[in-house]
C-alpha cells in the first residue's frame, strides 16, 4: 500500500497550486487527478481577471502553463479515479481505480460537477449530442449549437463556440440573466449568437441534423435543430467519493488540521481562478508549518 503525508484529489487551480507550493516546501504531494489537468479552466474562453495578463488569456493556454510549470519543479500528476476516501486510525485511506493509499493530510481540491437536466427526459439516440461543459466541443466550426443557461458559464461557452465560427443559441428560461453584464455585451454584438429568453426546453430527440430541442416561448411552442446542445445550469461540489462515515467528520478533521477542502468544492458562486490558486496556496502553508511544528 502507498504512503504519503499529503494527498491532493484534483489538478484544477487549486490542486496545482497546493502542490507548487507543497513541492517548494520540501515536501512529496501526491497529486490525483481523474481525468485531465486544469478543471474547469479549460471551459474558460477568456480568464480576464488573473493578474499578470493584461489582455486576458485562454483557460487552454493557462492550463498548458500550469502544466508546463509543473514540469518544471518535478510535479507528478497521477492519473487515477479516486472511488473512496476515508479516516480512520489516524489516517486517510484512499481508494483509485488502480490502487489503495494511506495519507496523513488530504487536500480535497475535486471541484464541481455539473448539475444535470432534468426538466425531460433525454433518449439514448440523443445522448451523444448532449454536453455540460464545452471543452469537448472547442474544435468545432460551423456547428450549430444550443447553450441552456443565462450564467456567466452559459453566455462564456457560447461566446468560445461563436469565436470559432459556429452559430449559437442561449436559451433561458426565465427574462432575467444571471451573467456579467460585459459577457452579455459582448454576446449581444456577436452576429453568430442568438438569445431567447423565456424559452424552456420541454423535448429533446435524435434528428437528422443530430438533436432537436422542442422549445416553449410566450404564445407558441417550436423546435430547434441543432448539432449539439451544452447545460449550463449550474454545478455542485464533487465530494461523492467520500465515505459516508467521513462526511460527518470533515468539520473535526479540519479543525485538527488535517483535511482541507479547498477551490471550487467549497466557494459556492466565488469560482474563480485566482480565488482558486489562492486558496491552494494557503492550505499548503498551513499543511507545511503544522507538519513542521509536529517534527
Amino acid at each position: 500500500m502507498t504512503k504519503a503525508e499529503v494527498v491532493i484529489t484534483g489538478a484544477g487551480p487549486a490542486g496545482l497550486a497546493a502542490a507548487l507550493q507543497l513541492k517548494r516546501s520540501g515536501l512529496e504531494p501526491l497529486l490525483l487527478e481523474r481525468e485531465r489537468v486544469g478543471g474547469l479552466l479549460l471551459n474558460a474562453n477568456l480568464v480576464e481577471n488573473y493578474p499578470g495578463f493584461p489582455g486576458g488569456i485562454r483557460g487552454e493556454e493557462l492550463v498548458r502553463l500550469f502544466a508546463e510549470q509543473l514540469e518544471r519543479v518535478g510535479v507528478q500528476v497521477s492519473f487515477e479515479e479516486v472511488r473512496r476516501l476515508d479516516h480512520s486510525g489516524g489516517a486517510f485511506l484512499i481508494e483509485t481505480d488502480e490502487r489503495r493509499l494511506t495519507a496523513k493530510v488530504a487536500v480535497l481540491a475535486s471541484g464541481t460537477k455539473p448539475r444535470e437536466f432534468t426538466d425531460c427526459p433525454i433518449p439514448e439516440e440523443a445522448k451523444g449530442r448532449v454536453f455540460y461543459e464545452v471543452y469537448p466541443l472547442r474544435e468545432l466550426t460551423g456547428a450549430r449549437i444550443g447553450v441552456v443557461g443565462a450564467g456567466d458559464a452559459a453566455f462564456d461557452y457560447a461566446l468560445n463556440l461563436a469565436s470559432r465560427g459556429n452559430e449559437v443559441h442561449i436559451l433561458n428560461r426565465s427574462g432575467r440573466m444571471r451573467c456579467l453584464p460585459l459577457l452579455w455585451e459582448r454576446a449581444r454584438a456577436s452576429p453568430r449568437i442568438h438569445y431567447h429568453e423565456n424559452t424552456m426546453v420541454t423535448e429533446t430527440k435524435g434528428s437528422a441534423r443530430g438533436l432537436r430541442l422542442g422549445l416553449i416561448s410566450p404564445g407558441r411552442s417550436w423546435p430547434l435543430e441543432l448539432d449539439y446542445a451544452i447545460f449550463a445550469i449550474g454545478r455542485v461540489p464533487q465530494l461523492d467519493y467520500l465515505a459516508t462515515g467521513l462526511r460527518g467528520r470533515l468539520a473535526e478533521l479540519e479543525a485538527g488540521g488535517l483535511l482541507y477542502l479547498v477551490g471550487d468544492v467549497r466557494r459556492g458562486p466565488f469560482r474563480q481562478t485566482a480565488i482558486a490558486v489562492g486558496d491552494g496556496l494557503e492550505t499548503a502553508m498551513r499543511i507545511y508549518q503544522r507538519l513542521k511544528e509536529g517534527q
